[in-house]
């Protein structure tokens, strides 16, 4: 049994010279790390630590931009036995007042002894901490410019690592934070072991090999970025070719830039920035680029929709982009991160299945393109006819993952049927740390239950929402995910930028269902212009004519809204609640 710091000494050892990252920057030179490069800037930050008085298995929080200080920090963290826990850094994006009080919440949770910042941001954290167990605040900018050329002596490296190395294998090594508006109450408290486990089914997942490149530009507060885009390059000595979030929003074409220049083989996408890259991506901005060495792009972390992968694939297809290179994935932070994946062996199985049949009885009922031969086809042609949806699989578990569909009782559901998704694996969290009575939770008789629905077939998983987003209309359930999905259909709606969610009705003693949507114009302000307000009232009508006629649902309220309306969560995911707070604040009902 091993951990992280002594497979990261091994490698410091067998493979020095070997290039472990390129970290790429918008305006200025990309940064090429060996391992030794990345190794040595790691130890310091573990003296660092050491010398603070950091102890192995307390946390540490690493608020830091992209880029070598915070890959050096956090492997310094987990080379001095510490607990290491990466945090957004305030940006333009994030409300300060929302981001303190994570904070804050944050601090208070996890109990950490150090705070790893820079020179400017030393006071903010300092504010946000007074009140909490925090010991001291590191200066990265201080830590990164100290040079000790010892460190290239192999047993000053290991002496410097003796506190990681004497790690337990069942022990904490990290914690990952999810993405929602409480995430940061819930720190993912992850084990080396766990995470090797991870690594090996994962890796055989995707029939990881010595030439395949990663390239990612996702943030690493989230298991996505973490993991696929992080730990797993690093700790199986894949090439790893990192880029900013934020240079990524600016400027999605870089992405494709640097899978052509690197060869890329292996990228994780979030199901937006499917529909992003394809809209925002110019053909100027692609000339030259070559797209055919990628052999998966997995689309993961929300619900999978078939046609953002159509319009992904049919963008980039003349760049090169080969249909079987499309995967999906359902992943989770409590998991390490993949608990399925597809597209890797076989094409993404694209299930069709009747719409009125799924939103109304919550089965997926499968609709063949052919009736199949025979006499007793009675009302065939008409379940023909009805609208479908075109379902994504998520793809199988990954080896020493099991999966079950549990009713509202606990009890199991038939294939095709919609209920919540419960999981065993050897991969899972030790807890959330800190939070037992949260940990207790979350437990039925030794499955986890993910809070997530979907059904099973032959095997293969289809993720179809969150069972906390359900709303209540009349006795009848109904799932937020089936309304925008329809919602989203209608011309004049910006792709994905469209929240669903219930507002109870005294009057009515239920819930009625509120449909906020994003129009394709710049500002909210522009929606005031005579014609713009035509606009937007033709878009809400054919909303309500939608999702009325595809559901149950007789849809009163819709309301459109300008460009940038819509609350996000620090990973781009349209947040549900947080949106029906501000709808309240500023509609009322």
């Amino acid at each position: 049994m091993q951990n992280l710091t002594q497979v990261l000494y091994r490698t410091y050892i067998e493979a020095p010279r070997q290039i472990a990252v390129n970290l790429l920057y918008s305006r200025q030179p990309e940064e090429v790390l060996t391992y030794q490069d990345l190794l040595i800037s790691a130890v310091r930050y573990s003296l660092a630590l050491q010398k603070a008085g950091v102890q192995p298995g307390e946390v540490v929080i690493l608020i830091l931009h992209h880029g070598k200080d915070l890959l050096s920090a956090f492997f310094g963290a987990i080379l001095s036995g510490a607990i290491p826990s990466i945090m957004p850094f305030l940006t333009e994006k994030l409300l300060p007042d929302q981001y303190r009080l994570s904070l804050n919440a944050l601090f208070e949770i996890t109990e950490p002894s150090a705070i790893i910042t820079y020179t400017d941001f030393v006071d903010e954290v300092r504010n946000t901490s007074q009140h909490t167990s925090v010991r001291c605040v590191l200066v990265s900018d201080q830590i990164s410019n100290e040079i000790d050329s010892k460190l290239e002596n192999p047993d000053d490296f290991y002496q410097a690592c003796l506190k990681g190395l004497d790690r337990l294998p069942d022990e904490v090594v990290f914690l990952q934070h999810s993405s929602g508006t409480t995430g940061l109450q819930k720190g993912v408290a992850l084990s080396h072991l766990a995470v090797f486990n991870q690594l090996e089914s994962y890796s055989q997942a995707l029939k990881l090999g010595s030439t395949d490149v990663i390239v990612s530009w996702l943030p690493l507060y989230h298991d996505m970025g973490l993991i696929a885009g992080l730990i797993l390059p690093i700790l199986m000595r894949n090439p790893l070719v990192l880029m900013s979030p934020f240079d990524w929003v600016r400027a999605p074409y870089r992405l494709m830039q640097a899978i052509s220049q690197y060869h890329g083989t292996l990228c994780w996408l979030p199901n937006f920035a499917y529909n992003f890259c394809a809209q925002k991506i110019r053909d100027r901005d692609l000339e030259g680029v070559d797209l055919s060495t990628l052999r998966a792009v997995t689309n993961c972390s929300e619900p999978v929709h078939w046609k953002s992968q159509a319009m992904f694939l049919e963008r980039f297809m003349s760049y090169g982009l080969l249909p079987e290179a499309l995967a999906t994935s359902y992943a989770m932070a409590e998991n390490v991160f993949a608990v399925t994946q597809g597209g890797i062996d076989k094409p993404v199985t694209i299930d069709r299945i009747n719409q009125e049949v799924f939103l109304n009885q919550q089965v997926a009922l499968p609709v063949k393109a052919d009736p199949p031969d025979g006499d007793n086809n009675e009302g065939l042609p008409a379940l023909l006819e009805a609208p479908t949806i075109q379902m994504l699989s998520a793809g199988f578990p990954i080896q020493g993952t099991r999966l079950r569909i549990l009713d509202t009782q606990g009890k199991d559901l038939p294939e095709r049927h919609i209920g919540e998704i419960v999981l065993q694996s050897n991969c899972m969290l030790t807890g959330y740390y800190h939070r037992p009575d949260l940990t207790e939770k979350i437990f039925l008789n030794g499955w986890y239950m993910t809070g997530d629905l979907g059904s099973l077939v032959a095997g293969e998983l289809f993720v179809t929402g969150r069972k906390k987003d359900l709303i209540i209309v009349g006795g009848k359930n109904v799932y937020p995910q089936d309304l925008e999905r329809l919602a989203s259909e209608v011309e004049g709606v910006h792709p994905g930028r469209v929240v669903a969610f219930g507002v109870f009705n005294e009057q009515a003693g239920t819930e009625e269902v509120v449909i906020i949507a994003e129009a394709d114009l710049d500002t909210s302000e522009q929606l005031s212009a005579p014609g713009n307000a035509r606009t937007a009232e033709k878009i809400a009508t054919e909303i309500r004519q939608k999702v009325t006629r595809g559901s149950d649902i007789a849809l009163r309220y819709v309301y459109i809204v300008g460009r940038n309306w819509l609350v996000k969560t620090s990973s781009g995911k349209i947040a549900r609640s947080a949106n029906r707070v501000k709808y309240l604040t500023e509609y009322g009902q």
